[in-house]
This record gives structure tokens, C-alpha cells and sequence, in this order.
């Protein structure tokens, strides 16, 4: 007996979990419902001796034993079979201890989890130590490597918290700024519609008006040749009037009764006179309705009447340099290369001096370049401050411009057209070589936007976040020859 025992203290866990199994086996069939295949929930016990699950039997197509087919009287005088339940919960609770002492072994070796290992970050048994897998790996003893974990977990709560209260400040400013973006884009929304609807009401009273004008001409053109229509009729009907009246006297053999009848009533005029042809004091009113441009160019002039009301309209610039080689036109909107053999009197560019440093960035700078040209500068005698600015310069056919702000620009050498910044030249690829450059500045944004002005396609946008007001929009040409073609800014 002392035998056996000994052998049931040292066997192993394997041996222990498997004689557990074979015991649970052997009577886990005589706790298990014949209907559902689970062990007994609510146990009850039938005449014929057969046990079951209440509900498994209530649930039954007919009151019989599903196994030996005994006829069953009424559910409700059967009591609760209170071995079997307790039998069961007992299985029960085994079960899910066998299941928990399974979890804490090892699935390769069946032996206790008694280490972690770091290297890995997995829990191991004794075997698996000195498995070659884990040949030079780092371990510790469950409860220590808890502990440390514990205590790198209870350090790291403390700034998981500081992070949770940094996130969750971003994510209000964040659903500030949605707010904010959508109250702008309906701001937005309505300015774009009252605009709109002021560009609307313009065409559609020119519309009317035009309309009205017109109709007015196709009154007065259909009232003329209504009188003309008239004269006609009444000129018509008295030469068929006419005509009768001569076909009966022609009808008259006797000289005398010809005679009398043509004089009678009253006394006739000679008949050459009354014969005048009436056709040749009549004409035929071709009246050819015309609106003048209104008919043929329509649109552009009526775009040419709205820019009198769109507001805000581009910029007016007026443009000055200091540079002797510069030339500006009497108007303030042209810009002449003028070298120094070329030169207009001192009288027709400004005095208006400034301290002028090269553009970083530029393929050309001040001085002597490669082609040994200057680029030389102008700018505008406004400044801007603050709010939204647009203005349009025509380049034409010129060979080298740069235009924008002061350190900020869109340059074209030639060959290349580039953005220039404090930071960076960027190079660009044009679909088609503009022939007027349209500019936006955004003093709120601190943007600078560049536009083909003549179909207002965007060419690209600079963050000039380093810039300080006031600002004046920049022009740079370069002087080599004398200039037949100047620089211009757009006026509307």
C-alpha cells in the first residue's frame, strides 16, 4: 500500500493529468444528457429510469423517453435529481481546474512554467532552459520577472497619463479647428453666393436691357415697314379699282358712249397722267437688325462692362525704380530696359531710392551675368500691409523676368521658369509659355500664389512665412540691349 502511494507522490505531472483524464472518462458518460451531449444542467430522472435535462426533455416532439420510448407523465412532478447535479457540478469544476493546471504547463515538455525568459519574452520551464533554442538567453524567475515588469509598467502609467491629458488637449484644439473650418467654409459659402449673385443680377439686368434694345429696334424697324406695307395696299387697290373701271368703258363700241362714259361724274385726268407707273414711288423697307459688337462680341463686351463693378478689381500699381537703366513709363504701368547709351532724361523714371540687396535663389543676380547682362529691379509705389492683394503684369515675349515680392518669386530665364524663396529655387513645368502673369498675395496666410492670367490657371504657391510688411510687389528685367517691348502692369 505504502508502495503505491509513493509512486501516486513522484509520478509525474504528465502521468497525474493523464489517470485524471481516464477517471474523468469514466464516468463523465454517465453525467453527460443523451440529448444534448452536455453534462447535466438542471438533472431530472424518469420513471423508467433514464436521466435527461429539463429542458432538453420539455423541449421533446412527444412526452416519452427519448431512449426506451416509456410514455412520460406531466414535467412539473418531477423533481430535480439532486446527486446527478451535484455529480455534475463537481465534473464541472474539475474540468476547468485540469484546464487551468494545463494552462500554467509547458506544451512542448508538460512541465511547470517556472521561468520567463527575457530574451524571448515567453514564459519556460526548467527543460526549456537548457534547450538549444534558448541556448544563451536571459532568465528569471517568474515572480521576479513579474515584478520587474510591474514596476516598469507602474513607471511608464505615469507618462501614458501625461500623454492621455496631451492628447486629449490636441484632440479638443483639433475639434476647435474643424469647428472653426467649417464655420469658415459656410462663411465661405455665402460669400461665394453673394457674388455670384451680384455678377448674376449684373448680366441679367444687361440682358434685359440688351433685350429691350433690341426689341425697340424690331418696333421701330416692324412700324416702317408697316407703312411702307400700307402704301403698297392702298396703292394696289386703287390700280384694281382702276383697272375695273377701264375694263367696262373699253368695253363701250360707241365712240360717243366711250366718250360719255369715261367723262361722266366727274372729269378725268389725261391718261398718261393717270397711268403713271405707282411702283416706282415705292420701295421695298429692308431694315437689317443690328446690335453694333452686341451681336458678334457679346460676352467680351459685357465682361468688359463688369470689370466697372466687380470689386475688389486687381491692383493698380504704379511702378518706380532707382536704377538708371530702368525707365518708367509716364503712366507708372511700363518698364524699359534703357542701357546706359540708351538712356531717357532723368525725368521719366522715379527718384524713389531704396536699399537693394540680390535675391537669393536667382539665376541671375546683380552685376554682370554670364551673357553679360544686369538684372535690374523696379517696384511698386504701393505697399501692402495687410488683407488680400491680386495684380496682373503682361511679359510677352521677353527673354528673363522675375516678379513677385521681395525675396519671393517666379523667375523665367529662357529656357526655365522657377520659384525662388529665402529657402529654395524650385524649377517648374509649364504646359505653355504665359503670356501675362497674375499674382495673389494673402498677407493673413503669408501666401504667394502666381497665376497664367490669361485662362487663370494655377502655377504654384509659396509659404513666404518669413516675410514683414509693409510689402511692394518686385519686377526684375534684365538690361542688355535696348527694349522695344516693355513689362506692363494690367490696368482694368
Amino acid at each position: 500500500m505504502k508502495l503505491t502511494v509513493t509512486k501516486q507522490l513522484y509520478c509525474p505531472p504528465a502521468w497525474q493529468s493523464e489517470r485524471r483524464a481516464m477517471a474523468s472518462a469514466a464516468y463523465s458518460e454517465d453525467l453527460t444528457c443523451p440529448v444534448c451531449r452536455t453534462v447535466f444542467a438542471d438533472p431530472v430522472t424518469l420513471l423508467c429510469g433514464h436521466s435527461f435535462c429539463r429542458e432538453c426533455i420539455a423541449g421533446g416532439p412527444s412526452p416519452q423517453c427519448p431512449q426506451c420510448k416509456t410514455a412520460v407523465p406531466t414535467l412539473c412532478g418531477l423533481p430535480t435529481s439532486v446527486t446527478l447535479k451535484r455529480l455534475a457540478e463537481k465534473m464541472k469544476e474539475e474540468n476547468g481546474r485540469d484546464r487551468a493546471e494545463a494552462a500554467m504547463l509547458c506544451p512542448e515538455h508538460e512541465e511547470k512554467l517556472k521561468l520567463f525568459c527575457v530574451t524571448d519574452q515567453q514564459l519556460a520551464c526548467i527543460i526549456c532552459r537548457d534547450a538549444e533554442r534558448h541556448d544563451g538567453h536571459k532568465f528569471k524567475p517568474i515572480k521576479e520577472a513579474a515584478a520587474s515588469l510591474r514596476r516598469e509598467l507602474e513607471g511608464g502609467m505615469e507618462g501614458l497619463r501625461s500623454d492621455i491629458v496631451a492628447t486629449e488637449s490636441l484632440a479638443h484644439t483639433q475639434r476647435a479647428e474643424m469647428t472653426k473650418t467649417t464655420a469658415k467654409s459656410q462663411q465661405l459659402a455665402t460669400q461665394i453666393h453673394r457674388q455670384f449673385e451680384e455678377m448674376h443680377q449684373f448680366l441679367r439686368k444687361r440682358e434685359d436691357e440688351v433685350k429691350n434694345e433690341l426689341r425697340c429696334k424690331e418696333e421701330d424697324a416692324v412700324e416702317r415697314m408697316r407703312e411702307s406695307l400700307d402704301a403698297m395696299e392702298t396703292a394696289l387697290s386703287q390700280s384694281r379699282e382702276l383697272e375695273g373701271e377701264l375694263t367696262s368703258v373699253l368695253q363701250i363700241e360707241d365712240s360717243e358712249g366711250l366718250l360719255r362714259s369715261w367723262t361722266e361724274g366727274n372729269s378725268r385726268a389725261a391718261p398718261e397722267r393717270l397711268f403713271r407707273p405707282r411702283a416706282n414711288d415705292l420701295q421695298v423697307v429692308n431694315t437689317s437688325l443690328s446690335l453694333g459688337p452686341y451681336e458678334s462680341h457679346l460676352q467680351f463686351f459685357v465682361w468688359k462692362e463688369m470689370l466697372q463693378v466687380i470689386q475688389p478689381r486687381a491692383e493698380l500699381l504704379s511702378l518706380t525704380t532707382n536704377r538708371a537703366d530702368i525707365t518708367v513709363s509716364d503712366d507708372g504701368r511700363s518698364l524699359f530696359c534703357t542701357p546706359k547709351s540708351e538712356q531717357a532724361p532723368s525725368g521719366h523714371y522715379s527718384a524713389f531710392h531704396t536699399n537693394v540687396r540680390p535675391t537669393a535663389g536667382f539665376r541671375f543676380t546683380f552685376g554682370q551675368t554670364a551673357a553679360s547682362s544686369i538684372i535690374s529691379h523696379a517696384f511698386s509705389v504701393n505697399e501692402f500691409t495687410s488683407g488680400q492683394h491680386y495684380w496682373e503684369t503682361e511679359v510677352g515675349l521677353r527673354d528673363y523676368w522675375a516678379l513677385g515680392i521681395k525675396d519671393y518669386f517666379l523667375s523665367y530665364d529662357g529656357q526655365i521658369y522657377s520659384t525662388c524663396s529665402r529657402k529654395a529655387t524650385t524649377e517648374l513645368a509649364l504646359g505653355a509659355r504665359p503670356r501675362k502673369i497674375g499674382i495673389y498675395l494673402n498677407c493673413s496666410s503669408k501666401k504667394l500664389s502666381f497665376y497664367d492670367a490669361d485662362n487663370m490657371t494655377h502655377i504654384h504657391t509659396l509659404s513666404a512665412g518669413l516675410m514683414s510688411t509693409p510689402l511692394s510687389a518686385q519686377f526684375n528685367i534684365r538690361v542688355a540691349a535696348p527694349d522695344r517691348s516693355p513689362l506692363t502692369v494690367c490696368w482694368y
